[in-house]
């Protein structure tokens, strides 16, 4: 027993001592799943840069000062296997030391992406050595027999390329940043997935597609049908839950087996490549996914990608694999973030459509999803002035995130966020209801009211103790009352931005009409807004005052609100009385 015991506490201790040594590592807290950086978590305030502007040294020396201007902390580039090995067997690592050096220079940690066998499906970086070699390295097929410019997931010589190029860089990696740490995560491939159909047709495809399936996703799928996404367990119902046979025999026949196929023999490459990342350089790990939207079919969109409904293929076949993220250009933020933010899955976004909305959306996934970053696309294009929406939403944030990280997975923060066309969110707490909504239902503001497309406003509620919260974003107001206020006649009077009746009644109207709204007693206590203190924070955490937001400002007690525009961190104090 003494042996047992001394033997788990020096596993403990060599497990605490490995933490510790590693300069970014992921580590739950709750619900969440945290990035730890240096000892601290570490919200990834981030951009991922356009695909061909980290492919020469000047535009890295040029672009990387603006980025710490525009206040990230991270930014997400490329690695080119064409450029890094543009003959084979000769490796050339100078575009990766000057993303370092200048990321260094600026304060700046780096997400590397590499671009080896696939980008957006297509096998565009691999370089032209490979590409003219196709009897070596051969290619997927459709149906019809078309070759494609998409490298075969099933040939040897692909993955051998493939995994040579990038241990040869994994190395170079680990011998200049061990030390330094300014490498936190690493993403493997880019947008993988199949087009114009939905698996390869090639001959080796084909004899793997009618062969049995593997074991380990059978037994995966056993272990843990309680969890398994719904999608995969109707999938898999449907077709009798099946424990052996061939896929269309266990799945049916249809694209989405044709597309089932496809991802475990993708994920099973991409684990190949982690093991190799893991035994070099051992940081965070994930693939990110183009989402099968706008009613697509497999092959339509990059088929068998790592997207939500595949996240048991993935988990089955690429277990090195940390997460699966999102790649979001369309519509419905929100539902597309619930997707992803799974109870096997942490949110991290990798890239996004770079709007003004961007912003506030930064907000809204830190509070809401526990979000690990977020990271717009072609990040280099935005402006570094400091009114741009995403400037001011990233040095709010920095300031936040020694209040925010403690609170992480614990059920403490909500995330907000309105549209014109998603204007309110009610939000119970205790015996309190948070009526939340866009700062243009308040009339005050002209843009609310001509014709003019809304932007989206948003933040954080984060609840400190009874009655006292902290509400951070732009373009958001919140009225606070108890649940027994609710039971009571409404209040239909419009009131004018001063607070009084917008418009008077004649003497008699306006004394029938309070005669009747008085028949019903007032009973219970109402909640009131003690302050509302606009704070910064200080790195430990603390709070430190800047001014009382009172009068006007809170409309005489009857909100808390901020407005379209301005990114603020607010103190907010309730009250009861009778």
């Amino acid at each position: 027993m003494k042996k047992r015991i001394l033997f788990l506490l020096l596993s403990i201790q060599f497990t605490s001592n490995y933490l510790l040594a590693q300069k970014s590592f992921l580590q739950k807290q709750g619900t969440a799943t945290q990035l730890i950086v240096d000892g601290k978590p570490f919200f990834v305030l981030g951009g991922e840069l356009g695909n061909s502007s980290a492919a020469c040294t000047q535009d890295i020396e040029r672009i990387f000062p603006k980025l710490e201007r525009m206040g990230l902390n991270t930014v997400l580039v490329p690695a080119y296997w064409d450029l890094i090995e543009p003959m084979e067997g000769q490796f050339n690592f100078s575009l990766t030391d000057q993303v370092l050096q200048q990321a260094r220079k600026n304060n700046l940690k780096v997400i590397f992406l590499w671009f080896g066998a696939w980008k957006n499906s297509m096998s565009c970086y691999a370089p032209l050595w490979f590409k003219e070699n196709y009897k070596k390295y051969p290619r997927a097929y459709t149906r019809s027999g078309k070759p494609l410019e998409i490298a075969s997931a099933f040939s040897e010589a692909v993955y051998q390329a493939d995994n040579r190029a990038f241990s040869q860089w994994m190395n170079h990696l680990a011998s200049v940043d061990k030390e330094e740490g300014t490498v936190i995560m690493i993403q493997i491939e880019n947008e993988i997935g199949m087009l114009e159909d939905a698996r390869d047709h090639s001959k080796e495809a084909n004899k793997a597609f009618n062969a049995s399936i593997p074991s380990p996703l059978i037994e995966y799928l056993q272990k843990n049908e309680k969890k398994l996404h719904p999608w995969m367990l109707k999938k898999w119902t449907e077709s009798g839950r099946k424990k052996q046979g061939n896929w269309q025999e266990v799945f049916g026949e249809d694209l989405y087996t044709d597309e089932i196929f496809m991802a475990w023999h993708y994920a099973s490459y991409v684990e190949k490549l982690a093991q190799t990342a893991r035994s070099i350089y051992n940081v965070p790990l994930y693939v990110n996914a183009a989402m099968n939207s706008r009613n697509r079919k497999p092959g339509e969109y990059p088929s068998a990608g790592p997207l939500a409904h595949l996240i048991d293929v993935w988990h089955s076949a690429a277990p090195s694999i940390d997460f699966l993220a999102p790649d979001l250009y369309d519509d419905d933020f929100t539902g597309w973030v619930a997707q992803y933010h799974l109870h096997n899955n942490p949110l991290f976004i990798p890239e996004i459509r770079l709007t003004e909305n961007n912003g506030v959306r930064a907000f809204y996934v830190f509070a809401e999803h526990d979000a690990i970053g977020i990271s717009p696309f072609s990040i280099e294009d935005a402006s570094d002035a400091p009114n741009n929406p995403l400037v001011q939403s990233y040095a709010k944030l920095k300031e936040l995130i020694p209040l925010l990280a403690p609170y992480q997975g614990k059920g403490r923060m909500r995330g907000l966020l309105f549209d014109q066309t998603h204007k309110e969110r009610i939000l119970t707490e205790d015996d309190l209801i948070l009526t939340c909504r866009h700062n243009f239902t308040l009339p005050w503001d002209p843009r609310a009211t001509d014709g003019s497309v809304w932007p989206e406003g948003g933040g954080l509620l984060l609840k400190l103790a009874a009655n006292e919260y902290i509400v951070a974003g732009s373009g958001l107001v919140i009225e606070f009352a108890k649940n027994t206020e609710k039971t009571m006649p409404a209040d239909k009077k419009k009131l004018g931005e001063d607070g009084f009746l917008q418009a008077g009644k004649a003497d008699k109207e306006s004394w029938e009409s309070n005669e009747k709204e008085t028949t019903q007693t007032w009973s219970g206590s109402r909640c009131g807004i003690g302050f509302v203190d606009e704070v910064t924070v200080n790195p430990d955490g603390s709070l430190k005052y800047i001014r009382r937001l009172n009068g006007d400002q809170d409309h005489q007690g009857r909100h808390v609100r901020i407005s379209v525009g301005d990114f603020k961190i607010l103190h907010v104090k309730l009250y009861e009385y009778r």
